[in-house]
């Protein structure tokens, strides 16, 4: 089983950016997809962003012009970049494999706040 750690999480403020960086215990790269999820305060975990083993990516309608997904094999790593953060965007970052597979194992996500 790949176990997913996730880190690069702060406090920002308004229009500044992050980067978050996905780890994994395995190679990520058998499986087909990953994304970045995300869960706000009283909201459902939502996919953010995706990004298949060619590279083909998908975002959210909000988050389109904003973030970046990218992945590097070598390193078995998936990252976010996140730039002119909104407070809208303030929720626990997630990564794991799109689609999610119920029942599956979640990271401990990373914080992220974006507030003046």
């Amino acid at each position: 089983q790949v176990q997913l750690v996730e880190s690069g999480g702060g406090l920002v403020q308004p229009g500044g950016s992050l980067r978050l960086s996905c780890a994994a215990s395995g190679s990520i790269f058998s499986i087909l997809t990953m994304g970045w999820y995300r869960q706000a305060p009283g909201k459902q975990r939502e996919l953010v962003a995706a990004i298949s083993i060619i590279g083909s990516t998908n975002y959210l309608d909000s988050v389109k012009g904003r973030f970046t997904i990218s992945r590097e094999k070598a390193k078995n790593t998936v990252y976010l970049q996140m730039t002119s953060l909104k407070p809208e965007d303030t929720a626990v970052y997630y990564c794991n494999k799109v689609p999610y597979t119920p029942g599956g194992s979640w990271g401990q996500g990373t914080q992220v706040t974006v507030s003046s």
